[in-house]
């Protein structure tokens, strides 16, 4: 896993980097500067042109991946032509819809219905962005695109939020500003794509002799099939225009910042998804299966210790942290989903790369299925638990909908091509986080009331260090000194090497 290593390395450098930024945009930027409805405005507003340009790709992605091993730099005119034509389709029914759609916003979030004009245009951004940038990663070149997407974007809206929370510029302006921000990032990553391939445009057209009849037909079912999975690694998007059209846009702003606190338990998978998708993809088209469990079994254990580990130092100073954020009292009631979506991102990275083993392999049509039964079931339990539980039970939906779709889907990997995720060290894992909880609940109980016996800021930021401290410490020692990950345990050793040597 040289190069994977590498690379996946340097991509979460890069989103980490992001997560900092966002970090100080999220709290101290967006809290301060923009009410909640505003805040749900613009995450109503990206999340749509994601799942809108998700559906635009027409599983141009997934096919870009899976067939680069075979087709070489002929993919990429097809990874330029077919989105095109899926935001046409996608574009038209927006249009088609565009009363309709307003007029389910316009009683409980009003604001999102006077903006949705501009959905098309940045559901274009958002399409083409993420083509140029998945085309770079068959290159195992994901580092700059990485750049674009975890900062970039961040620094372009930063300039739009403080323009606007200095009443500098308009709420019209600062919207039209706020989209343009993905505009100017789909452009970074083209031009970033052009640098790598030395400008050769000949590389993106489409290759009509090569692409045969047959190979015509074998691309075309595979992309059509994926774009009707596209909803699988979705579902967090179709949770937040739920809540637009059923809780407002207030509520939605304030799940916007939960659930952006619970997006930094996932941020590795990113990174590493991105570079070992191909990888697995060509250990697949080999029937290398030996390989497939290695690398998977691989994936799955590290993405769940880093996973958990981040969700543990979220938990731990999570109450510090909303007494610290500017109007952190009318953001506060997410605390329940940060807990519930944290869960879930823990299971969706740390199993996402068994979607990716059946969609790469010739059963990759039986997806579907799971696809329907993930989709089908996070639409039905948030129409429920929302009007139970609202914010918490669009949170939760996502979560039991993650559980029934997993379970499901690694039972058939493995009767099917005995392909599995599980390892004993995931065990492992388990038993030291339980540990790892339980010492921040005895922490909590016996220690902060002597540390913080008032509620000053300055106790609780010396309480909060304190505990970062001692506990995550102890996780990382338990963790190397049980040899939870060979790997890990490797990268410690050279690392302590090169220092003594």
């Amino acid at each position: 896993m040289g190069i994977i290593a590498r690379q996946s390395i340097k991509g979460a450098l890069a989103n980490y980097l992001g997560v900092a930024i966002g970090f100080v945009i999220t709290f101290f930027v967006l809290t301060r500067y923009l009410t909640e409805e505003e805040v749900g405005l613009t995450r109503v507003m990206v999340d749509a042109a994601m799942l809108f340009s998700c559906l635009a790709q027409l599983g141009t992605n997934a096919s870009t991946v899976r067939f680069f091993p075979h087709y070489g730099h002929r993919v990429f005119g097809l990874s330029l032509l077919l989105p095109l034509a899926g935001f046409l389709l996608v574009g038209t029914l927006l249009l088609a819809f565009h009363g309709p759609l307003v007029e389910l916003y316009s009683e409980k979030s009003p604001l999102i219905a006077d903006y949705f004009y501009l959905l098309p245009m940045l559901t274009f951004f958002a399409l083409y962005m993420t083509v140029f940038e998945t085309n770079a990663s068959v290159l195992m070149r994901i580092t700059v695109p990485k750049m674009v997407r975890e900062v970039g974007i961040r620094l372009f809206n930063l300039a739009a939020y403080l323009l606007y929370g200095y009443r500098l510029i308009s709420l019209d302006l600062f919207v039209w500003l706020f989209c343009g921000s993905y505009g100017l990032a789909m452009l970074l990553n083209l031009f970033y794509l052009l640098r790598i391939v030395k400008f050769d445009f000949g590389v993106f057209r489409f290759d009509w002799r090569f692409f045969t009849r047959e190979r015509r037909r074998e691309t075309g079912r595979y992309t059509l099939f994926m774009t009707a999975t596209v909803l699988a690694g979705n579902i967090p998007l179709i949770n937040s225009l739920f809540l637009g059209a059923k809780a407002g846009a207030a509520l939605t702003g304030v799940y916007a910042i939960a659930s952006y606190i619970a997006n930094v338990v996932e941020v590795p998978y990113r990174s590493l998804g991105a570079i070992s998708r191909p990888v697995v993809a060509t250990a697949v088209k080999e029937d290398n299966w030996a390989e497939v469990n290695r690398l998977t079994r691989q994936v799955s254990l590290h993405q769940l210790l880093v996973s958990l580990t981040i969700f543990y130092l979220i938990w731990i100073n999570l109450d510090t942290l909303y007494a610290f954020i500017p109007n952190g009292a009318s953001y506060a009631g997410g605390v329940g989903v940060v807990l519930i979506l944290s869960l879930a991102k823990v299971v969706n990275s740390s199993f996402s790369i068994g979607t990716d083993v059946l969609n790469y392999s010739r059963y990759y049509t039986r997806a579907l299925l799971f696809i329907a039964l993930l989709t089908l079931s996070a639409i039905g339990l948030n129409t429920w638990l929302i009007s139970l539980w609202g914010i918490d039970g669009s949170a939760a939906a996502t979560l039991l909908s993650y559980l029934l779709y997993f379970a499901t889907l690694l039972g058939y990997l493995w009767l099917r091509l005995r392909v599995s995720l599980f390892s004993a060290a995931q065990l492992k894992v388990v038993a030291v986080m339980a540990a790892a909880f339980a010492l921040n609940l005895a922490w909590t109980r016996w220690l902060t009331p002597l540390l913080v016996p008032t509620a000053s800021p300055l106790a609780l930021l010396t309480d909060a260090v304190l505990k970062t401290l001692v506990l995550g410490t102890a996780l990382l020692a338990t963790v190397y000194a049980w040899r939870v990950s060979p790997t890990l345990n490797d990268m410690v050793d050279r690392c302590i090497k090169k220092k003594t040597d």
